[in-house]
């Protein structure tokens, strides 16, 4: 039942996560990024886990305190690298598009995400037969992750065909490997947020010792990963309102509905995190590895549901349409693949512990 709730509680996370950027459509097109993104980025890692972080949790800044520094240093630099992976990612746009770019991206997430945390926190695992089947769910989730790319690809040149001609300037290609490498790169950065919950078992123990709930537990845990992002996320922003001279925005009239539209944002996307800390830690041991690949999963699921829904598919070709359908329900069959593998993982180990209980009863009948 544990797992199951787990799962359920990556769905909800995966459900916010995919659904975090419907409120962008409606900011004003002459909106710079910036403006949208950096009071959104202040919201997510600053103002939100300060202002929910003391109501939720007991003794919120205690919890913290009671950890060594040491242990706290892992989670805020992968929080750190999580915030650059966010903002490279916006970089491999300008070069490949957003179709491209996202398939690499969610690839490289699904990948690194599921292995690096099984290297670092449990490498034994890796050549077991559940092992072996984590590793066979991640490549088939990869596989979906790729064609939903394709399918995304040649939706966009279904729909610039009907278009009128570019001109040349517009027509003009960025170069391919650049931003290849850069979508690959934003992906394993992306993937440090897995990493950084894998370090956060003393955060979440220290949050347990002060009686917190595991809501509350989960809530520290998040908020303590955010905060490793601001000057990544937030610098970023900064940078780039003061490059292009555009902190005026944020006092135009017609502020008040981008920063409400940001702040919509801000509060799908720490929902999508928060219940993907609550959903990890009820799939036992490799519930990183495991969880990692299957949140993913479902926000891309999620997020082609949105597509569909909102007519961002509409028009497009049937072989585009079929591509995405058939990726949809590949990562589905990833997902089944991965929960069967977390299943076998815990069967593993109460047969272990089965085995450990036996072995003095043995050792009695041996001796008479």
């Amino acid at each position: 039942m544990e797992i199951w709730l787990g799962f359920l509680f990556l769905f909800l996370g995966a459900a916010c996560g995919g659904s975090f950027g419907l409120p962008s459509k409606f900011v004003r097109k002459d909106t710079p990024w910036e403006v949208l993104w950096g009071p959104f980025f202040f919201f997510v890692t600053i103002l939100l886990p300060v202002v929910v972080g003391p109501v939720l949790v007991e003794d919120f800044f205690g919890v913290y305190a009671s950890v060594e520094p040491a242990k706290l240093a892992p989670i805020l630099i992968f929080g750190f690298l999580w915030g650059l992976g966010s903002m490279t990612l916006g970089l491999s746009f300008a070069f490949i598009g957003l179709s491209l770019a996202y398939a690499l991206n969610y690839g490289a997430q699904i990948i690194t995400g599921s292995l690096l945390p099984m290297g670092i926190f449990s490498p034994e695992q890796i050549l077991t037969a559940h092992g072996a089947l984590v590793l066979t769910g991640v490549c088939v989730c990869v596989v979906g992750v790729v064609q939903a790319g394709l399918a995304a690809t040649l939706k966009e040149g279904s729909l610039k065909r009907e278009d009128a001609p570019l001109d040349a300037a517009a027509a003009k290609k960025p170069r391919m490997l650049m931003g290849v490498l850069v979508a690959i790169a934003s992906g394993i950065l992306c993937a440090c947020w897995a990493v950084a919950s894998g370090y956060a078992e003393p955060v979440a123990a220290a949050a347990k010792a002060y009686g917190n709930p595991p809501v509350a537990v989960a809530w520290a845990v998040t908020c303590l990963i955010l905060w490793g992002g601001v000057l990544s996320a937030c610098g970023y922003c900064a940078y780039k309102l003061t490059k292009n001279r555009t902190w005026g925005h944020l006092a135009k009239p017609g502020i008040g509905l981008t920063l409400a539209l940001a702040l919509a944002m801000a509060l799908l996307h720490d929902a999508a995190v928060f219940f993907f800390a609550l959903g990890w830690v009820r799939l036992g041991d490799l519930g990183v590895p495991v969880g990692y690949p299957a949140f993913m999963s479902f926000a891309i699921i999620v997020g082609n549901f949105h597509g569909f829904r909102t007519g961002e598919w509409k028009g497009a070709g049937r072989d585009s349409v079929r591509w995405i359908v058939s990726a949809i329900v590949i990562l589905i069959l990833g997902v089944v693949v991965l929960g069967q593998a977390n299943a076998m993982a815990e069967r593993a180990k109460k047969n272990a512990v089965a085995e450990a209980a036996a072995q003095p009863v043995l050792k009695a009948k041996e001796v008479k």
